[in-house]
């Protein structure tokens, strides 16, 4: 049975994880930028760390939920 905080903590994880994997990429994208004379390397390297991100704060929240859901 799904306890509504294990709903609370994987809806909160499913509405930041993106948020997180855009700023991943803007961040990753604008420092790798000066390193590279063409756009196309930053661009690769700034989407595997927001995928990267995303999948990492996505597992997170269900990590968490889950805890929460045994202790709680």
């Amino acid at each position: 049975m799904i306890s509504p905080i294990n709903s609370l903590v994987f809806l909160i994880g499913l509405i930041f994880s993106p948020i997180a994997a855009l700023m991943a990429f803007f961040i990753t994208y604008d420092e790798y930028l000066h390193h590279y004379p063409d756009n196309r390397m930053p661009r690769w390297i700034a989407l595997q760390t927001a995928i990267g991100t995303f999948v990492l704060f996505l597992l997170m929240s269900l990590v968490i939920a889950w805890i929460l859901g045994r202790v709680l």
